[in-house]
């Protein structure tokens, strides 16, 4: 076999050996498309990292900008601007911004590869929730990641405020970097909170009545949440996470009723699941 045939076959991770009913393969053939799968997706990644890097100036601008923006609002009562430490400190910024660019520019490509070799191992229906999974919770995280970059602005807005009078604030890049992709990050993971608490309910594990009785707790453990969670230390960028969290528990309590009334797990319905009953997903 040529060099490039192998190559080739390298990629496909085609099987070996005949496919069983239901899509059940040897252990080596398995081995073997996980390996495909994987390379395909290592190739991908350094694709986009090599496209991002062209476009290193206009990622620097998108990532510099609620910076700028916070700064603007403080009307120059303090000196603040960012800056890179070290000789090296311009290049490991390059690396790491297009790096984190090119994850999530990859990120449909590499997750359905992860989607692709598990799914022949699910039933008809674990394939349906699959689906409906990834329908619904990739545009919550980000609309979350959308909802902190509008709170950035604010929030270092206020956390620069905290410099005293006279003294120049010089923010590392690669810290600042660091501080907008956990926020960021943590805006898209908590929006997806609600919609596991649906997946439970719709598991059995949680019913709707249950969440109708710990909501007062609920609503105090998502403030607590929202205020431990964000980085930042101003309540606007608290609120601004813990009231749409808020919000969406509510939705999920709702759909979750309306589940357990279409399933006669209703108050009053003697089909009330028992803390040891299987549930039938």
């Amino acid at each position: 076999m040529s060099t490039v045939g192998w190559v080739f076959d390298l990629l496909r991770g085609k099987p070996k050996q005949a496919v069983g009913p239901g899509g059940r393969m040897a252990l080596t053939d398995h081995l073997r498309e996980f390996r495909a799968r994987l390379i395909r997706s290592v190739l991908v990644l350094v694709i986009a990292f090599i496209v991002a890097l062209f476009f290193y100036d206009q990622l620097i601008e998108f990532i510099s900008t609620p910076y700028r923006d916070a700064v603007a609002t403080l009307q120059e009562k303090v000196n603040s601007k960012l800056v890179v430490q070290d000789v090296g400190g311009g290049l490991l910024l390059q690396l790491k911004t297009c790096g984190v660019a090119a994850l999530v520019a990859s990120a449909p490509y590499w997750l359905y590869q992860i989607w692709a070799f598990i799914v022949p191992g699910l039933h008809a229906n674990e394939r349906k929730w699959s689906r409906i999974v990834a329908a619904i919770a990739g545009p919550l995280f980000f609309g979350g990641v959308a909802l902190g970059y509008y709170v950035l602005p604010k929030g270092i807005s206020v956390l620069i405020n905290f410099v005293p009078t006279d003294v120049d604030s010089l923010v590392d890049f690669s810290t600042y970097f660091s501080f907008v992709t956990r926020m960021l990050l943590i805006f898209g993971v908590a929006m997806e909170i609600p919609f596991f608490v649906i997946l439970l309910n719709l598991a059995g594990v949680v019913s709707g009545k249950a969440l109708g009785r710990y909501r007062p707790w609920i609503v105090i453990g998502v403030f607590v949440f929202a205020a431990v969670a964000t980085p930042s230390t101003d309540p606007f960028s608290m609120l601004m996470l813990a009231i749409p969290l808020q919000i969406l528990f509510i939705i999920a309590e709702i759909v979750a009723r309306l589940v357990d009334r279409a399933r006669g797990r209703g108050a009053n319905s003697t089909n009330q699941w028992s803390d040891d009953e299987v549930s039938p997903i």
